[in-house]
């Protein structure tokens, strides 16, 4: 037998995601992919943050064409600050890829900047060759710009993506 999900009461984030609280919310926009290995690509973005009442947020990501008429990628995970200048970001992508990222978080005058390298990159053995992965977000008002370094397939750390995102 199956249980009923029971909604449960708003929480308050963790006092230790304070820093991280102004992502909470839902995110879309637009972006731009390039890569040496393929052909230049637009692409919807929408990103959720979330919480439970625990020391990190929830992070779903999700892709679509430009036009809207395929999904193209999908990422979830969690975004931890284990310490006021540090940030964690671990996420699993369905293809076969896990990724651990840390850096530097910046708060200032009401935006916020997080630098992330990654310190793991996990994949199953038909995942693609990824080696490397660096992420830059940068948080002001109610736009979230961010841009993804990759390195794969034999290519050096390379820049792979960049959107714009505003608050939904």
């Amino acid at each position: 037998m199956l249980s009923r999900v029971v909604p449960q009461p708003s929480v308050a984030p963790h006092p230790d995601i304070a820093p991280l609280a102004p992502l909470l919310g839902i995110w879309r926009g637009g972006g731009h992919g390039e890569y040496p290995t393929i052909e230049s690509f637009d692409y919807l973005e929408e990103v959720r943050f979330g919480h439970l009442g625990r020391p990190f947020l929830t992070y779903r990501q999700r892709t679509r064409a430009a036009d809207g008429s395929r999904p193209m990628h999908a990422e979830t995970g969690y975004l931890r600050c284990p310490s006021p200048d540090h940030v964690e970001l671990i996420l699993a992508h369905p293809t076969g890829i896990t990724e651990i990222c840390e850096g530097g978080l910046v708060v200032s005058d009401g935006s916020l900047r997080m630098e992330f390298d990654s310190t793991s990159i996990g994949r199953s053995s038909t995942a693609k060759l990824v080696t490397a992965l660096g992420r830059s977000f940068t948080l002001a008002g109610d736009t979230i710009d961010y841009t993804l370094r990759m390195a794969a397939v034999g290519e050096p750390l390379t820049h792979h993506l960049a959107a714009t995102l505003r608050r939904a």
